[in-house]
């Protein structure tokens, strides 16, 4: 029996005309078919993620695979058992993936990396001269990430451009290979590395999403889950034997994939925190931030 609801994942570079109007035409195309989620639409392209009923995502992909914009568009489809997103949210960007390179920005339709499927990535991860580079935030990759990747200590994807130019030197000569949750971040960033000079540059199609649903590899390599931008939080990648969980709640050590905001606004940091320990700390991420909330609350009834 199939869930009642559907999560799609999917992005697609193409020259878009008029942003605005299409974002226009497509928030009504949502409201009808009660769509949630966030997409964003720009000049070169759309980047989406969308919840709904089985019946309305088949009608939504059907429109979207029919429109000369977007027409060739791939697919990332999970089942769920309810709406992973509170409302519809689509707005217009500059960038679809902000890496900020202005006057030097192109698009993936004419530079990118080599595509890999899974099987072929898997191969390709085990050689002596290969670099893998995962293209995302820390706080994506600390909850989980392929075996041997390096992990740039980065907060947005913009930050990845100095990353690589400080350190571009390192990778001249091997096999640069980079991944991304769904492939649209990879499509750009290595286009960027082969921009900056470096020749071998794969990237993983379709994400980490889709390696997860290759029944050949089964996930192998991955250790911890796979962030997502809805409820869920997080995917299962691995899918045998060797699964294991990496990240350790910030209080206690023990091994947790919950994530947690930090419940003083100022600070709002992302962390792992285990059931036992949110009770304990109120949702703080350290007392440093707890005492900042004391302080704040009893200044204010000072001065009341």
């Amino acid at each position: 029996m199939s869930a009642p609801y559907q999560v799609l994942l999917y992005y697609f570079y193409n020259h878009f005309p008029d942003p605005e109007g299409y974002r226009e035409g497509h928030i009504e195309l949502c409201n009808r078919l009660q769509l949630r989620g966030r997409i964003l639409v720009g000049t070169e392209g759309i980047n989406g993620t969308v919840s709904g009923s089985p019946k309305n995502c088949a009608a939504y992909q059907d429109y979207m695979n029919n429109h000369p914009l977007t027409k060739g568009m791939e697919w990332k489809v999970d089942e769920v058992n309810a709406h992973q997103f509170p409302k519809l949210s689509i707005k217009v960007r500059e960038e679809i993936v902000p890496l900020g390179l202005k006057d030097e920005d192109f698009s993936p339709r004419d530079i990118t990396g080599e595509y890999l499927n899974p099987t072929l990535w898997q191969e390709m991860m085990k050689g002596d001269d290969t670099i893998i580079i995962d293209a995302r935030n820390q706080y994506e990759w600390e909850l989980g990430h392929f075996d041997g990747a390096l992990l740039p200590e980065v907060e947005s994807f913009r930050e990845l451009v100095d990353w690589v130019r400080e350190r571009k030197e390192n990778f001249q000569g091997k096999k640069v290979m980079t991944y991304c949750t769904g492939g649209i971040r990879c499509e750009k960033f290595s286009g960027f590395l082969k921009k900056e000079g470096l020749e071998d540059v794969y990237q993983l199609h379709g994400g980490i999403v889709t390696y997860g649903k290759d029944e050949q590899t089964k996930g192998a390599g991955w250790k911890g889950s796979c962030y997502v931008f809805d409820e869920r939080i997080k995917v299962p990648v691995n899918h045998t034997h060797t699964a294991e969980v990496i990240s350790s709640c910030i209080h206690c050590d023990s091994q947790s994939e919950r994530y947690l905001n930090c419940e003083w606004s100022p600070c709002n940091a992302r962390h792992f925190c285990c059931e036992a320990c949110e009770k304990k700390s109120h949702g703080y991420c350290g007392d440093a931030c707890y005492e900042a909330y004391m302080g704040s609350f009893a200044s204010s009834a000072l001065t009341e």
